[in-house]
């Protein structure tokens, strides 16, 4: 009980650190909608309604997956700004305690900030009809999602714990990578040969599959276990991994001075 109310405090000091930098998180919000609209403007002017919900599902389900990432991958280089990363990390407090309070506010942001951007959409294509959408099989996808990418963050918050200066450019650079590899706005099908074997490293690859299956042609989540069990390994793989891993970053962050250092 103890250390879930120390998870919440985490939870409560990200909130309050994204209202007291409203005017960046406005400014986020409003570009995130510009692309998404860029992009589904080019299904709407394809004139096929069926490329443009494609399109439309890429752009809202990425943006939520990314958020999640960078929310995570960021939690160092945000301690840094704030000045705060050396006293965070010497309190008596778990580590998972942190991450898991961290992670859990990355996803309420996640869906907040995404819903927003949906609605938006839905504004700017009243033509678009529910149809034969499966939306338990799209949420189901997007948990399993969830899990997967909290533990790539996990790993990639390590890098700027590790590389004062360059540690968060780093991990724009993993997360651009992931955009590109995963079938975001196309099929995979067009990458070339050993980028579409990177594609099947990212769990955003499956998460879109199946999330498209399920609102373009209402697929049932009990016809997608080819999508969902790489998923669901990924997820028992990954999120132990990035916490044996940022722990032992974090030990030889401790042992070598870079807590201290703030560039």
């Amino acid at each position: 009980m103890q250390e879930m109310k120390a998870s919440y405090a985490f939870v409560e000091r990200n909130f309050f650190l994204t209202r007291r930098y409203w005017g960046w998180e406005l400014a986020f919000l409003v570009y995130s909608v510009a692309g998404a609209l860029s992009i589904s403007l080019i299904g709407a002017a394809a004139g096929d309604d069926r490329l443009l919900l494609l399109l439309i599902i890429g752009a809202v389900f990425w943006n939520y997956l990314s958020v999640v990432f960078s929310w995570i991958a960021e939690t160092i280089a945000v301690e840094r700004w704030e000045g705060t990363l050396e006293y965070t990390f010497m309190a008596p407090v778990r580590r998972w305690t942190q991450l898991l309070g961290s992670c859990l506010y990355a996803m309420a942001y996640g869906l907040v900030h995404t819903a927003a951007i949906l609605v938006v959409l839905m504004l700017f294509f009243p033509q678009l009809e529910p149809g034969s959408m499966n939306l338990l099989t799209a949420v189901v996808f997007v948990a399993l999602g969830s899990f997967s990418f909290v533990g790539i963050g996990m790993m990639a918050a390590i890098l700027p714990l590790l590389y004062v200066e360059r540690g968060a450019q780093m991990t724009f650079v993993l997360q651009s990578c992931l955009l590109l590899v995963s079938g975001v706005y196309y099929p995979v099908e067009v990458l070339p040969g050993w980028m579409q074997l990177l594609s099947y490293l990212s769990p955003a690859t499956y998460v879109l599959d199946g999330v498209r299956a399920g609102l373009l042609d209402g697929t049932p989540v009990t016809a997608l276990v080819g999508d969902i069990l790489p998923l669901l390994a990924m997820g028992a793989v990954l999120i132990p991994a990035g916490l044996w891993a940022f722990g032992r970053a974090e030990r030889y962050a401790k042992r070598t001075g870079k807590l201290k250092r703030v560039g």
